[in-house]
């Protein structure tokens, strides 16, 4: 899976968190001359990609507050944004 496949499998939210984290690891990877770092990231990505296309959008975000709601022991609502529950998470 390419980043543009692996991006065009994410949610929309993690599509921008994707984007971000990939212009970040490639602009290092540049300057350091080694795609160690750039790879480990797309193969993170991949998975979640995978998870995502496997369970779909709603059941992938219902995973994220299952776990913020079993960690925290506060019920998350289906409504907050994802970046809250993954800040709950330490995301």
């Amino acid at each position: 899976m390419s980043g543009a496949e692996v991006r065009t499998a994410l949610i929309p939210e993690e599509a921008v968190e994707f984007e971000r984290e990939w212009r970040e690891v490639m602009s290092r990877a540049t300057e350091a001359l080694d795609l160690s770092e750039v790879l480990e990231t797309l193969e993170s990505w991949r998975l979640v990609a995978q998870l995502t296309a496997a369970a779909g959008p709603e059941a992938h975000r219902a995973m994220y507050r299952r776990a913020a709601t079993r960690l925290t022991g506060e019920d998350v609502p289906a409504d907050e944004p994802l970046s809250r529950t993954k800040a709950r998470l330490s995301l």
